[in-house]
This record gives C-alpha cells, sequence and structure tokens, in this order.
C-alpha cells in the first residue's frame, strides 16, 4: 500500500514538474520580445526606446471621423429623380394596364359565351347550395358523428338546434323568393325591354360566374410575369463553393462564410443584388473568371449573373446582380430617339442600358472612342448607333468609313455624311487620305480661330453649343467614324500618315470640336497605336479574347482591376463595358437599331439638314475637289533635285530646289515644313555637316539613300534611282 503511496507521489511530482517546466513567464517573454524590436543609433550605439508592434488599446478614428467618412444613402432614390426614369417607369406602368384592359375588352364576346354556357350549371349550383342552407346539410357530419359514438344527450341538443335553424332558414327563404318573385314580375310587367334583357345578361353572367369550375377560370392572363426564385445567401454561399477557389473551400470547411455580406440582399430593378466580402486573398477577378461555374450554382442563365468589383472599396468586396431574366434576350425600353427628336452633341445622350434596364448616356463632343471587339459581337452595330446620334444633331459634319466594305455605314453615309467611303481599294484609300489631310488643315485653322475669340466668348478655350451654332465661326461638330481602323494603320504607303493625323486629331481634336470614333476586330498595338489608345477618353469594349485585347481597349491594368470584357459569353451581342462620362466601367447593352431602323433614322436627320441649310459633301452629291494642279511626287521631286553625288544634303537647299523646280507647289515651303511632309513617310532629317568659310557648319538635312530606299519599297522593281 505504501509502496504504491510512493509511486503515485512520485508520478504526481514528475506531473508537476513537467507543467511547471511549461509555464511561459510573462515578463520575460515581453521583455525579449522587445529586445528583438531593438534599435541602436549608429553613432551613439545606445538602444532605443522598445516599440510595441500592437498597442493594448488601438485607438480608431473619433466620432466626428466617423460621421465624416459615413456614407448616406439617398433620401429619394436616384430612379425619382430622374425624369427619363420617372417617365418610363409611367409609361410600362400605363402600357401595362392598357394592353390588359385592351385584351380583355377583346375577349368579352368569349367571355360572355362560357358564361352563358356554363349558366345552367350556375343555376344548379345555385339552387343545390340554397337547399344545402336550408336544410342545415353543414350540421349533418357533427350530427352523424353523436349517432355512431351513442351519445343521446348531444344527439337531442344538435336535433333541436336543427330544427330551429330549418324553420328560421325557411322563413327566409320563402319571403325572399317572395320578394324575388313580385320583384320579377314588376319588371315583366312595368320595365322597358331593354331593362328586362340587360337584367336577363346580367342574371345569366352572374350563374355562369357561379358555375364556373375552380381551375378553369373564366378570363385567361394577359400578361405572364415571369416566376424567378428569390436570392437568397444560402444560394450564394452554395455557388461559391461550386466554383473550385481554395481559399472559399477552406472557408467554408471551417464553418465561415465565404461572404460576408456588408448589407442585406435586396431587389434592385429588374433583379437581386448581394454586397459582400470574399475570403482573406480572394479578389473579385477570381469570381469573375468562374462566371459560368458562378451562374451554374445558382441555376441562373449566364446572361443573368452579373459579378462587379466595387471600385471604391478593396478589390475583395464584391457586387453580384442577378437579374430575373437574361440580359441579352430582356426587351429593353424603347429608344427616345426611335422615332422623333433631335440631338445637341454638346449634351448626354442615351444609348444603351445597363442590366437593371436603366439608360445609360454618353456626351460625344470633347472626346475620341475606341470600339473594340472579336468578329460578329455588334461592333460595327455599335458604331452606326453612335454616328446616328451625331446625325441626328443638324450641325454636325460627319466623315464615315466603312473599311470592311459590307455597306454597314451606308443608311448614315449615303444619307447625311459629308464624306464616305466604304471598301479598302486603292482609290478609297487615297479618297480617306485626302480628307484626313483636309481635316488636319481644318484642325490647324480651328485652332487659330479659338486662339483669336475674345475671353468673354470663349472662356475655356475650346468649342462650346454656343459658338458651334454660329455659322461664320465654322467651328460646327465634326464627327469621324471608322471601322475596321487597322486597314489604315497598316496600309504600307499611308499607314504612318493616317496614324500622325489620327493621333493629332484624338489629342487636339475635341478641344476644336472634333470627335474621331474607331473601331477594329483586332485591337493590338498595330490597328491602335499608342498615341491614339492612350488618349481615347470614351472606350467601349464587347466580347474579347485575352487580357492584352482587354487592356488596349479599356486602358492598361483593366484587367488586373477586374474590368474583363473576356467573360462575355457568345450571346451577349450588344453588351459592353463602357469606360467614360466620368464614372466607373458599366456593363452596358446598346441598344438595337437594324438597317431599317437606322435608315428611316438617317432619313430623319437628312430632312433636319436639308431644313437648316446644313446638307452638304456626299450626301447633296457632291465629289471633293480635285487638284487641278499638275501632279507631283515629293519622294520624286527629292530624287530629282538631289543628285546621287550627293548623299546629303541640307533642308534649306532642298526646299530651294523644289521651289525652281516646282514653284506652284513648293514656293514658300520652310525647311520644318520639308521635315513635316517627310515624316508620314517614315524619313527622319540627319546631321550634316558642311565646311563653310574654312568652318565646319552642322544643319539638318536629308540622306539621299533614306528617300532612295522608300521610294525603292514603294514602287517594288522600278529603278527609282
Amino acid at each position: 500500500m505504501n509502496h504504491d503511496d510512493n509511486q503515485q507521489d512520485a508520478s504526481i511530482d514528475a506531473a508537476t514538474s513537467a507543467v511547471v517546466r511549461d509555464v511561459v513567464d510573462l515578463d520575460m517573454a515581453r521583455a525579449a520580445r522587445a529586445a528583438v524590436h531593438q534599435e541602436r543609433t549608429p553613432d551613439r550605439g545606445e538602444p532605443d526606446a522598445a516599440v510595441m508592434v500592437d498597442s493594448p488599446a488601438p485607438a480608431g478614428p473619433g466620432y466626428l471621423s466617423r460621421i465624416r467618412g459615413s456614407k448616406r444613402k439617398p433620401i429619394v432614390p436616384p430612379w425619382v429623380r430622374s425624369r427619363a426614369e420617372v417617365r418610363q417607369t409611367a409609361e410600362w406602368i400605363a402600357g401595362h394596364y392598357a394592353h390588359s384592359a385592351g385584351y380583355h375588352a377583346a375577349r368579352i364576346p368569349l367571355y360572355s359565351a362560357k358564361l352563358a354556357v356554363r349558366a345552367p350549371q350556375g343555376a344548379a349550383r345555385l339552387i343545390g347550395g340554397t337547399m344545402r342552407w336550408v336544410t342545415d346539410a353543414e350540421g349533418a357530419p357533427v350530427r352523424a358523428a353523436a349517432v355512431r359514438a351513442e351519445d343521446a344527450s348531444q344527439y337531442l341538443t344538435l336535433c333541436r338546434q336543427r330544427d330551429d335553424r330549418v324553420k328560421l332558414r325557411t322563413i327566409i327563404a320563402a319571403l325572399a323568393g317572395v320578394i324575388g318573385l313580385s320583384v320579377a314580375l314588376a319588371l315583366y310587367v312595368l320595365a322597358p325591354t331593354w331593362l328586362l334583357a340587360l337584367a336577363g345578361v346580367l342574371v345569366t353572367l352572374g350563374l355562369g360566374w357561379v358555375g364556373a369550375p375552380a381551375d378553369q377560370p373564366i378570363a385567361s392572363r394577359a400578361v405572364v410575369a415571369p416566376q424567378v426564385q428569390r436570392l437568397t445567401s444560402e444560394m450564394v454561399v452554395r455557388a461559391l463553393g461550386a466554383l473550385g477557389i481554395a481559399q472559399v473551400n477552406q472557408a467554408i470547411a471551417k464553418g465561415r462564410e465565404p461572404l460576408a455580406f456588408t448589407a442585406p440582399i435586396t431587389r434592385d430593378g429588374p433583379g437581386w443584388m448581394a454586397v459582400g466580402d470574399l475570403p482573406y486573398g480572394v479578389t473579385v477577378s477570381d469570381v469573375m473568371d468562374r462566371r459560368d461555374r458562378l451562374a451554374s450554382g445558382l441555376r441562373r442563365p449566364l446572361g443573368c449573373v452579373w459579378p462587379e468589383a466595387v471600385p471604391e472599396e478593396h478589390t475583395g468586396r464584391m457586387r453580384l446582380w442577378v437579374g430575373d431574366q437574361d440580359m441579352s434576350k430582356t426587351k429593353q425600353p424603347t429608344w427616345p430617339l426611335a422615332k422623333s427628336g433631335s440631338v445637341d452633341l454638346f449634351k448626354p445622350v442615351a444609348w444603351g442600358t445597363d442590366q437593371r434596364g436603366r439608360w445609360v448616356e454618353v456626351t460625344l463632343m470633347y472626346l475620341a472612342g475606341i470600339i473594340g471587339a472579336i468578329p460578329r459581337m455588334g461592333k460595327t452595330f455599335l458604331l452606326r448607333l453612335l454616328l446616328l446620334i451625331a446625325a441626328l444633331d443638324p450641325r454636325a459634319e460627319l466623315h464615315t468609313y466603312d473599311l470592311k466594305g459590307t455597306g454597314d455605314l451606308d443608311p448614315v453615309g449615303d444619307r447625311v455624311s459629308y464624306r464616305h467611303r466604304a471598301g479598302d481599294d486603292d482609290d478609297d484609300i487615297e479618297y480617306a487620305i485626302a480628307d484626313m489631310r483636309a481635316l488636319r488643315d481644318e484642325l490647324r485653322r480651328r485652332t487659330k480661330a479659338i486662339r483669336a475669340l475674345p475671353r468673354d466668348i470663349c472662356p475655356e478655350s475650346k468649342v462650346t453649343s454656343e459658338l458651334a451654332s454660329k455659322k461664320s465661326l465654322g467651328l460646327h461638330p465634326i464627327v469621324v467614324g471608322v471601322d475596321e481602323c487597322q486597314v489604315w494603320f497598316e496600309h504600307l504607303e499611308y499607314g504612318k500618315e493616317f496614324e500622325e493625323i489620327c493621333t493629332d486629331l484624338v489629342k487636339r481634336g475635341p478641344a476644336t470640336g472634333i470627335v474621331l470614333l474607331l473601331a477594329t476586330q483586332r485591337p493590338d498595338a498595330k490597328s491602335l497605336p499608342t498615341g491614339i489608345s492612350a488618349n481615347a477618353v470614351a472606350r467601349w469594349s464587347l466580347k474579347v479574347m485575352g487580357q492584352v485585347e482587354n487592356d488596349m481597349v479599356l486602358g492598361t491594368s483593366a484587367y488586373k482591376r477586374g474590368v474583363r470584357a473576356t467573360m462575355f459569353a457568345w450571346g451577349d451581342k450588344g453588351i459592353c463595358y463602357f469606360v467614360g462620362e466620368g464614372s466607373d466601367a458599366r456593363i452596358v447593352r446598346a441598344v438595337y437599331a437594324d438597317a431599317t431602323t437606322a435608315d428611316r433614322i438617317a432619313l430623319r436627320a437628312r430632312a433636319a439638314r436639308e431644313k437648316a441649310g446644313t446638307l452638304a459633301g456626299h450626301a447633296a452629291g457632291e465629289q471633293p475637289e480635285q487638284d487641278t494642279g499638275p501632279s507631283f511626287d515629293l519622294l520624286g521631286d527629292i530624287l530629282a533635285v538631289v543628285p546621287a553625288a550627293e548623299p546629303k544634303t541640307w533642308r534649306e537647299d532642298v526646299v530651294t530646289r523644289l521651289a525652281e523646280l516646282r514653284p506652284e507647289i513648293y514656293d514658300g515651303w520652310g525647311p520644318d515644313q520639308l521635315t513635316a511632309a517627310l515624316k508620314p513617310h517614315g524619313i527622319d532629317t540627319v546631321q550634316v555637316g558642311r565646311r563653310v568659310d574654312g568652318k565646319v557648319v552642322n544643319r539638318r538635312g536629308i540622306a539621299r539613300a533614306d528617300i532612295l530606299k522608300m521610294v525603292t519599297d514603294r514602287d517594288g522593281n522600278r529603278d527609282a534611282g
């Protein structure tokens, strides 16, 4: 016994000592941690005071700071403050009830026939119901139950109650019959024929209504509302768990929510909105890459599910909007400009709707725009829609180029455009380059005209709507629309010149009232030169295939920020990411205007131009003025005046010789003008040293070999030397 006690005491002592060894001295641990964070002063070698990383009571923002930083929800909903949305809502409601009224009014004869057929059944049902009421048939099951229970006292009580009810109800039924019969006889004798007919119809319809079966209603539905399941947190959690994201799966496995909701799931337009924070390390982009899986998890069509990043929050804050119907198949409201109305290009104009069916506007002035997409996604239709908007401003001068050559822009070009071509043949390219050169000259004229205006008339040094309306100034809006613009920039002879002119129009054109809209199905560095893509204000990106194309259209790092046009499906035609109008990227479905609608709108725009006296150029049957002077080739003329024995020549000598060769062309040219004329050909000036009066003088000049090489590449095997 003592031996066992000693063993037990020894075990207890060993356990106690082990526990003591595992106990941490908090003071020693704090001192050690402080020693790790100590820093020594380099010159003095003395330790500074320890810096505590985690203070015991961290101070957060004060009360006033929290109030200033709080987000106030609008007292009045945004759609109520918008006249357009209020009018649209009112039109929808009025149209709904007008349609219902018309639907049922057209079926009144059918409804009457159904009621007449069912009137005998209704009469039988009315008589049978009355007899059951008079005889207290509803109490029969209770009395039968008393008989089965052999409860004589309760049965006698129920019989007396039944007798009293039958007597009272018999009297009431008899009085009602007498009164009803008397009224019927009085009407038959005294009432006019029309009143008797009306009474007969009403009685028949009433009996038919009584005789209608519950599963066979008289009236059919005029409007079938979509039946959509309410979005719940369980559905969102289930869908996120099906994405295959490791951090989401870990959160679910540990019993945590994969989406920490920051607001209740609410009804938002024709759909549901859920907002919340994803697990640490998960971004909205990760979810957007798996949008098809998310739609499968929610059991909704792909076009109904739209995850978005919240720009003003961290990259893990997700805004998930789930629509009732596929965005590409939802019926859009009627475009306000489809049948009537005009446009002021200096004011916002509706061109599409977002997921919630709200109008999205764009102000075409003061911007240059890029439209990018893979083929067959609606790129050309979107460009044509924007050109139709511009055409509805009678002051606007349109220059339209369909380099695809299919005639998609012909409804605008043939009706209202000042310059228009469809195709990429040599004469089409020469027509276009001549027009772009004229626009470059017009840009320079406008800059001088704006600079010459008094400050009180043009305070911001840019074209305004008031200035554009003054014909004497010639500052009307000019809108240039080019489909498949890569054809221009990749042209062997004029590509560099097209790039130079378009870059200048993108940079300086908006302030002078010139708008350039470029569309391409191959958004890369060649199709959209950097000088153009970096300065375009408005961007429309329909479906693209990769990150490079996405960022070329929507801007650098757009893909990393979660703005990904790659997530659009093949069926999302006409749906795009829109960046511009001073807001973050939005998903918008453009108004669909087919060729017939476009032609009708263009005819209306042409009539407005004829009334305003602004119809001119191609639409008016006028052709560009042809150069009646002698034809010339700058590169060939330089080779003619610079002999092969002179490899390098000063610019001053070249322009002097050119003026002697063709005074009607080159008279008045200076060295800088020669440099500018050579730049579109890809030829740069070089440093040329020459001995003058015993001293070496260096000036800018040209190398004849560069000119010769360019002419040889252009003319092929012809001996340009």
